[in-house]
């Protein structure tokens, strides 16, 4: 089988010390793509060298919503671990640097909106309409956060006619759902899909064409309190199987293809 993880954070510091190790398992899982996520211009350049420890490892830019320096967030969020803003670098010249490097990277994420931690929905949905805008200029699928903010999100995509689109860990209304798949949105399912009852009623709904995987390594593994790994795809393709009463070789093939048809 061949097994991608659309949505990770391989520079996360809780890979620092094993990170060839990981790559290792995963590879060994049959893991054939990982997207590493940027979440801002200081981590999105560093994605390049990490990207050279393997092809495996492809490269998305982005600019985390909560983390865009000219985004309010809510002050009693602060001690929170939800996002950083460790940025030096404007949203601007941010979207510069991704267009600069077009070339290196396979998408533009991780990018969105989320209103849970931040109530500035006007700058968060300008700055997503300016990121829609460029990956029309440029050519290339977003991966998209959209925690609370699933309905905004999806009037933006529609207004702005752009579907080539990865909406990671989409938590929203079946009915939003179910406009998302008329719109011909793909959902990356989390491994955890083996033990959240949302996402398994999410691959239920979806047809398999537009199902994707990703761990959002090292968050959201199929086993509580343990760190999340892109060898961790095969169990979700196992519970998707299970869920969509599929083999999961078939799963496993169908999925392969949508990322096919998204990023290559």
């Amino acid at each position: 089988m061949h097994l991608v993880d659309v949505h990770t954070h391989l520079d996360h510091p809780q890979f620092e010390k094993d990170l060839l190790d990981v790559i290792k398992r995963a590879k060994a899982a049959g893991i054939v793509a990982v997207i590493t996520q940027g979440v801002d211009h200081e981590r999105n350049l560093a994605l390049l060298e990490l990207a050279k420890l393997d092809p495996m490892i492809k490269v998305a830019f982005g600019m985390y919503p909560l983390d865009a320096l000219n985004v309010e967030v809510d002050p009693e969020l602060a001690a929170g671990d939800d996002y950083s803003r460790r940025t030096k670098t404007s949203f601007a010249d941010t979207l510069d640097a991704i267009e600069e490097h077009k070339d290196a990277i396979i998408a533009i994420g991780e990018v969105g909106m989320d209103f849970k931690y931040s109530k500035d929905h006007e700058t968060q949905s300008a700055n997503f309409r300016q990121i829609v805008r460029l990956a029309k200029r440029i050519h290339k699928p977003l991966i998209v956060h959209s925690r609370n903010a699933e309905k905004e999100i999806l009037d933006i995509l529609e207004d702005e006619q752009y579907f080539h689109v990865d909406m990671h860990c989409f938590s929203g209304s079946r009915k939003l759902l179910e406009r998302g798949i008329k719109l011909g949105l793909m959902f990356s399912i989390p491994t955890n899909v083996v033990r959240n009852q949302q996402f398994q009623q999410a691959v239920e709904a979806l047809p398999i064409g537009n199902i994707l995987t990703e761990t959002d390594a090292p968050y959201l593994g199929p086993y509580k309190d343990l760190r999340n790994e892109p060898a961790n795809i095969k169990e979700a393709i196992l519970k998707i199987a299970e869920l969509k009463r599929m083999d999961p070789v078939e799963v496993a093939n169908a999925i392969y293809f949508n990322y096919q048809k998204m990023f290559l």
